[in-house]
């Protein structure tokens, strides 16, 4: 380290802290009613019975749960995985899993194997801010496509690559989350999905298709997944941290077997291995709880802070407002007033005791003043309604 300060490599640059990491020590005060944090409600586990179950892991399979295990991850619990995907369509082979640290160690680790700086990275606008954060530290080209009420259009992807081509740029990735997006709430059509599949395959493009909310459909509908339609071009991410307990920090990575063997290589030089007491874990979960009934309690409990989101908004928000209908997950996008600046608010917003995430946020290129997103997955619906109230307060100040 010289007297100037680090020697920084070139990627680290554009690294910047997110604008939702930045509220997290603001949305952690009690007093605050944070709409900002996706925070899954673990509130509806029996903390009991997972304190059993964390306790048979270490009494019966203490002397694989303790050791270092495979880089692919617990073979039982990609068998596990393998089944579970089946309710998005998905058939796959356990082998062709790779159990990851979350489901943000799999996206790092597909962006780490595929793209080389410049390359482009065709997404929705607004995108998962987690998402831009791993394309960024990458230095990846990341390019919005068009958006509509169903989500990612094929039109906006054959725009993206063609601008990107015509610029010498090499387009590599197209990532969507097509179930419930994160942050507009919006969920593609099959017909959508075919349209968007069909226009990455035309244009090169690996898809990354990135699926945490795909079974918190409030009808207990599960859309079914891209990766159902393709098992070369797709690579799909998963996650118990939506659909069990976060802090597993337990995800998975479903890949075309092309890519397999060089995923696993990155997968291990990243971590070395996946934790063996957190795989053991969500596996036995899987094979001795009703997670199915535990699935539906969620669906149920997200389902009602979704109706009370919903509904303050209809009740509070001041006219030229708007706002998505999530049918599942944990989102819901508004669009504010003409003239209204999400960023600059929401100081004021916090004065008066109510955090959002502003949507820009949600884009690499400043875009999303006019927006925000909030979340109702971890208030009660009473804090919700407080919520929207203090923050629709704010807004009427400025209209």
């Amino acid at each position: 380290m010289t007297t100037e300060g680090p020697r920084w490599a070139s990627r680290a640059h554009s690294m910047k802290p997110s604008e939702i990491r930045a509220l997290f020590a603001v949305a952690a005060r009690p007093e605050v009613v944070s709409l900002a944090g996706g925070m899954p409600n673990i509130a509806a586990f029996d903390t009991d019975a997972l304190a059993d179950l964390t306790a048979r892991v270490v009494r019966e399979h203490g002397d694989v749960a303790l050791q270092y295990g495979s880089a692919q991850g617990d073979a039982g619990l990609r068998a596990e995985i393998s089944q579970l995907m089946t309710l998005n369509g998905i058939t796959s082979n356990p082998d062709d899993v790779v159990v990851t640290a979350g489901s943000q160690m799999a996206l790092d680790t597909v962006v780490r194997l595929m793209c080389d700086p410049g390359d482009v990275v065709i997404t929705e606008s607004p995108a998962y801010v987690g998402a831009l954060g791993v394309f960024l530290a990458y230095e990846c080209d990341v390019r919005h496509a068009e958006t509509d009420s169903l989500g990612l259009t094929a039109q906006g992807v054959h725009e993206q690559a063609a601008r990107a081509r015509a610029e010498g740029r090499t387009p590599k990735l197209l990532y969507t989350i097509p179930s419930f997006q994160n942050p507009g709430g919006l969920t593609q059509s099959p017909q959508r999905r075919a349209e968007v599949l069909q226009a990455a395959l035309a244009e090169g493009l690996l898809v990354v298709e990135d699926d945490p909310y795909g079974l918190l459909g409030f009808d207990g509908h599960v859309p079914q997944a891209i990766r159902s339609h393709d098992d070369e071009h797709v690579v799909y991410l998963g996650s118990f941290s939506k659909i069990f307990v976060a802090g597993l920090r337990v995800g998975w990575a479903l890949v075309p077997q092309s890519m397999r063997s060089k995923f696993v290589l990155v997968s291990e030089a990243l971590m070395l291995c996946p934790s063996n007491f957190t795989q053991l874990t969500a596996r036995e979960y899987l094979r001795t709880f009703d997670w199915q009934e535990q699935l539906q309690q969620l669906r149920d409990g997200y389902r009602d802070r979704r109706d009370a989101l919903l509904g303050a908004m209809a009740e509070h928000m001041p006219a030229g407002t708007t706002w998505t209908t999530p049918g599942g997950g944990f989102y819901s996008w508004v669009s504010l007033p003409e003239g209204m600046d999400s960023v600059e608010m929401l100081p004021a917003a916090v004065d008066a005791l109510v955090a959002y995430v502003p949507g820009t946020g949600f884009h690499v290129d400043g875009r999303g003043r006019g927006h925000l997103r909030l979340s109702y997955s971890h208030p009660t619906p009473t804090r919700i309604v407080e919520g929207v109230r203090r923050l629709a307060g704010v807004m009427r100040e400025r209209t």
